[in-house]
């Protein structure tokens, strides 16, 4: 399906997660993260980019390898991403939904 974000329609899935990764950027990022109430800080975009870059290197994600990766703590992860850190972060960093998300 299409949704409008940033003045284009990109084509999300049914829980409006990007289908193309290809579609991301900046732009679209600061929207998707506005509508999951997050405000972008340095932190959050270290957060994305470790994220799309285990995406990239089709290497699972999960909590606990956020825990042992050393670029943020599992609370600081919980405050900057409120509402389940995992999901909102990846959609926000235009990846897929972890399979370790119920």
């Amino acid at each position: 399906m299409k949704k409008l974000i940033a003045n284009r329609e990109i084509e999300v899935n049914e829980e409006g997660y990007l289908v193309d990764f290809q579609q991301w950027d900046k732009e679209i990022c600061e929207c998707i993260a506005d509508e999951c109430n997050v405000v972008m800080s340095e932190k959050h975009w270290e957060v994305v980019e470790y994220l799309q870059d285990k995406h990239k290197s089709e290497e699972p994600l999960s909590i606990r390898g956020i825990k042992r990766s050393g670029v943020i703590n599992i609370k600081e992860f919980y405050n900057l991403f409120p509402g389940g850190p995992l999901k909102v972060s990846t959609k926000i960093a235009g990846i897929p939904k972890p399979k370790s998300c119920i």
